[in-house]
């Protein structure tokens, strides 16, 4: 038995491996096909951006149309853009001439999606098309395509391989589509100035929009629940403090309310293992001098760039004249849903 036991374990080891084999050979290969996309841009892809920035400008958005497996890329790509503020909609290709065709408006872009550029459904909707005053993007792997003859702008997708055993699964070829939709979506952001705050309003239900379109001081523990010592307490009287409004931290100010440091509970604990009597010591020799602050009108997302880039817990929040006017206390932040 135990033999046996050995021989599947064996064999269970082997199997693992050449599915690891495999899994990486997909990668390759879709690596690959990237690559060769990344050094096929030109000034294609310049047009193509162009020409969406001043239809957006303009009101217009972008019809996406795909059919099949590039259907699902382009929803995707339209989703993208849509969230980076660039309205789009996707055209149902079966429906198109049933009625759909009444979400075209003049002015519009049209991004149509068909790796072989022969889709059936999609060339049946291109005369149509014609009729409006829109131009036509075409993500598309064969440049001598009813497609690619019939669009103002070709953006080339072709793969020499699919990742797919078979060579059949559209596999590296949406890859190279959605990476390319990518590209687009994030240049267009970029070139119509769309900041943090623009993307915070489409995502206001998320811990990205949270996080963008609150404010310091909608988030902090206020003045009144910040444990405020001066530097000549005693650290017996500041674990008191500290205690009193369950704060982890205490706020060191000097006469005129000026930030001096900041004191934390993890300070106690180190300084007790080499000092038991710690507690008689004062807060001003023990203190961390000039302690990393934050403006109560910044947003909430730098609290966590903060908090994450010098690995602390508390972060003191100041006002104009540098005065504490509140913490964040790391902790709250999961219960606001920023965590």
């Amino acid at each position: 038995m135990q033999v046996l036991a050995r021989g599947i374990a064996s064999a269970h080891y082997y199997t693992s491996m050449d599915y690891l084999e495999k899994a990486g050979r997909v990668l390759d290969l879709e690596i690959f096909e990237l690559q060769r996309l990344r050094q096929r841009l030109d000034e294609n892809f310049s047009r193509a951006v162009d020409l969406i920035k001043g239809a957006v400008e303009a009101r217009g958005k972008v019809i996406v149309l795909g059919v099949g497996k590039s259907g699902y890329i382009g929803e995707k790509i339209a989703a993208t853009l849509t969230s980076t503020g660039s309205p789009a909609v996707v055209l149902d290709s079966v429906n198109a001439l049933h009625g759909d065709l009444g979400m075209i408006a003049d002015g519009d872009i049209v991004l149509a999606l068909s790796f072989s550029g022969e889709t059936d459904e999609l060339i049946r909707i291109l005369p149509a098309i014609a009729r409006f005053q829109v131009k036509i993007i075409a993500f598309c792997g064969d440049v001598t395509s009813t497609l690619a003859r019939h669009c103002d702008v070709l953006l080339d997708v072709n793969v020499e391989q699919e990742a797919c055993p078979l060579n059949l699964a559209p596999t590296s070829s949406t890859t190279v589509m959605l990476a390319l939709g990518d590209a687009l979506a994030m240049v267009l952001l970029e070139a119509r100035g769309f900041a943090k705050e623009d993307f915070a309003r489409f995502h206001p239900g998320g811990m990205i929009g949270r996080s963008l379109l609150l404010h310091v001081h909608q988030i902090m523990r206020p003045r009144d629940a910040v444990a405020l010592v001066k530097p000549d307490s005693s650290i017996r009287s500041v674990l008191a403090t500290m205690n009193s409004v369950r704060a982890g931290a205490a706020v060191v100010t000097g006469e005129e309310g000026e930030l001096l440091g900041i004191f934390t509970h993890g300070d106690f604990v180190r300084h007790f293992q080499s000092d038991p009597r710690v507690g008689e010591r004062l807060v001003a020799d023990l203190m961390t001098l000039n302690p990393v602050t934050i403006h109560q009108d910044k947003l909430a997302v730098e609290v966590l760039n903060l908090l994450e880039r010098h690995r602390i817990d508390d972060l003191i929040v100041i006002d104009d004249h540098q005065i504490p006017v509140g913490i964040v206390d790391s902790q709250d932040l999961t219960k606001l849903k920023l965590l």
